[in-house]
């Protein structure tokens, strides 16, 4: 962190809360990562100032991230939802291979290269995606950007969707916000700092290792050991506007003109998996005690605090949703990359030869 222009620092922090802000004020999905990732990149871009965030401050915030996405795991969680794990995982095997099969079948006709079209289209976070292509030498740039186009479709199309085919029975959409019940932990924070070390230790040693490690670490304290406090509401917003920034610095004009001619390609391949991921949720709950709702957002490749509050305006089951969409978000970002890794290893070593 030495040699570091604090001056320019400041001034992309400002221009990326600022767009943090001003689409938290329009209602945005992930305002605070979104907002600040396009006024970071426009702001480069259009000034050509290369703005600053240093890479173990933007590391910071995927641990800040992973412990948050922890958080949400409970043994009573657990326990409800372990029946539904199985035909879970496999539906989501399911929905994985086919998104991966499309976004390989697609490379045929448009030139970006397999690694990072999987990478783009492949239904787990932004930001873990992202982390995972960068280890295998994908584009990261336009990982980021196909990714928000499938961000960006599911968070509109879902909700809109699934609100207006199911009669509402629970609170409105926007009546649960992350944080509401915040209350001051004192010396439980302490106990955060298990999972900042592991992340730290194992951050290049697996995929996505950064933000996987500090959740699960979360997680299994807080199931076996320790109420772990809750994490302050501000913490992570500065979280989510620095991956924002970091992701945005990274975006050059130049990428995102060659990834704007093949956004609508990743668009296409959005909407054939959210019709996918439909199906499949009608299946789960013909198959299981599930209802239709919940099974639904449970399989929906959306984000999970979205996916959640929908759930809580259709009648659906939160915990439930909350769980599953984690267990495939674990599921993506342990298992896919390891495989894709060895599989293009595997492809690539003949032309090394």
């Amino acid at each position: 962190m030495r040699n570091i222009p604090y001056g320019r620092l400041i001034e992309t922090y400002l221009v990326g809360t600022l767009g943090g802000f001003i689409f938290f004020l329009g209602g945005l999905p992930l305002p605070w990562v979104l907002g600040a990732l396009t006024t970071v990149m426009l702001y480069q871009g259009v000034s050509k100032r290369l703005m600053s965030c240093p890479e173990p401050l933007k590391q910071s915030g995927f641990l800040v991230l992973g412990m948050f996405f922890g958080l949400y795991f409970t043994a009573s969680t657990l326990g409800t939802v372990a029946p539904y794990v199985l035909p879970y995982v496999l539906a989501t095997i399911v929905l994985i291979a086919v998104s991966i099969l499309n976004s390989m079948i697609v490379t045929k006709w448009i030139p970006v290269d397999k690694i990072t079209s999987v990478f783009g289209s492949i239904p787990g976070g932004l930001s873990e995606m992202v982390i995972a292509s960068e280890a295998l030498n994908a584009r990261s740039s336009l990982v980021v950007i196909f990714q928000t186009v499938r961000l960006l479709t599911v968070l509109f199309m879902v909700p809109f969707i699934v609100v207006h085919t199911f009669t509402s029975t629970g609170t409105s959409i926007g009546a649960i916000l992350p944080g509401s019940s915040y209350v001051f932990g004192g010396w439980g924070y302490l106990w955060f700092i298990i999972p900042v070390i592991l992340g730290v230790l194992f951050r290049k040693k697996i995929p996505a290792g950064i933000v996987i490690v500090p959740l699960a670490a979360t997680a299994l304290l807080n199931i076996l050991f320790v109420e772990m406090a809750t994490l302050p509401p501000l913490l992570l917003i500065i979280a989510q506007i620095t991956v924002g920034i970091g992701m945005g610095k990274s975006i050059s004009f130049a990428d995102l003109k060659l990834g704007g001619k093949y956004c609508f390609v990743y668009f296409g391949l959005t909407v054939m998996l959210i019709l996918i991921s439909f199906g499949l949720g009608v299946v789960l709950a013909t198959f299981t005690s599930l209802n239709l709702p919940t099974a639904i957002l449970s399989v929906a490749p959306g984000g999970l605090i979205e996916m959640v509050l929908t759930a809580t305006a259709v009648g659906g089951d939160p915990a439930v949703v909350s769980a599953l969409q984690l267990v495939r978000l674990l599921f993506i970002i342990i298992v896919v990359p390891p495989l894709l890794k060895w599989y293009f290893s595997r492809k690539l070593e003949p032309k090394a030869a």
